[in-house]
């Protein structure tokens, strides 16, 4: 009997079941993927097989697939007040934010909240002057590689960059936590929002989170909502009203009214969507 067998801690260990995996080796990274979920469910705990899985499938995803789109982006304008700057940063509880100039396609900093919070401790009364507290901006391509990007946030300790298009537009921006997320799964805090269901169904109408996915909500209604410009319905009910609406306005768009039914100053949060009834013609 080897010693392996002697030492049951040693055997419940990620490693030695990655030992034991690997005996037979996969001739391809989605060999390796399928083994991992269907014939090694048994040996692996669930988070260890979603770690792996996420490991391996980070180093094949882009930035553009998990990037937060620019429709949902938290922003600082340059040119706001004090009091407009506190109120941003306590709401949303973010500890980075971009900074803007005249619009979101002009992006002239990052600022980390903690830096703002110690100047009204430390100087109550003085005016703000926001060019002194801003850090460099990183700005990089939708199609740059997970993987690449995570070992940049490492090296230089930056944990936040401007997703850019091919016309050097702004796409969106991505954070160290939304990679990591990627492999070990969600990450929340104190400040995120209490779990809910993207789609509710509420007796004749449905509650829609603003953040999700045009895809998944023609899935489920079996619509055919244009999600070529945007990726989540609260985008594309922005770009239907032209800018961003105040609870309680509704648009019609592909045969649904959407309601706002929760929003701020910078974003839609969720709508009440019902089906519009289309009469028939008279015969």
């Amino acid at each position: 009997m080897n010693d392996a067998t002697n030492r049951p801690e040693e055997n419940d260990s990620l490693i030695f079941k990655v030992k034991r995996l690997l005996k037979n080796e996969p001739d391809s990274r989605d060999d390796l993927i399928s083994s991992l979920e269907h014939r090694w469910s048994s040996v692996l705990e669930k988070q260890e097989l979603r770690m792996l899985r996420g490991v391996l499938q980070v180093s094949q995803m882009q930035v553009r697939e998990v990037m937060i789109p620019r429709s949902q982006m938290v922003v600082l304008e340059r040119d706001a007040s004090s009091d407009d700057l506190l109120r941003t940063i306590v709401e949303c509880g973010h500890s980075r934010f971009p900074v803007i100039g005249e619009d979101r396609d002009e992006v002239v900093g990052i600022l980390l909240a903690k830096d703002v919070l110690k100047f009204f401790v430390d100087s109550p009364g003085e005016k703000l002057d926001l060019s002194g507290f801003l850090r460099p901006t990183t700005f990089i391509p939708e199609s740059k590689r997970l993987d690449t990007l995570l070992q940049e946030f490492r090296s230089s300790r930056n944990h936040m960059a401007i997703v850019v298009d091919e016309y050097g537009g702004i796409s969106g921006l991505l954070t160290i936590e939304d990679v990591l997320e990627e492999i070990v799964g969600e990450i929340d805090d104190e400040h995120d929002p209490q779990e809910a269901e993207q789609i509710q169904e509420q007796g004749n109408h449905w509650n829609v989170m603003a953040l999700a996915r045009i895809d998944e909500f023609n899935e489920y209604f079996s619509s055919s909502l244009d999600d070529e410009d945007y990726e989540t319905v609260g985008g594309l009910v922005m770009r239907g009203f032209g800018r961003l609406p105040r609870r309680g306005e509704s648009i019609s768009l592909g045969g649904f009214c959407f309601k706002v039914v929760q929003a701020d100053r910078r974003r839609i949060h969720r709508l009440e969507v019902t089906r519009e009834i289309i009469a028939e013609p008279a015969g």
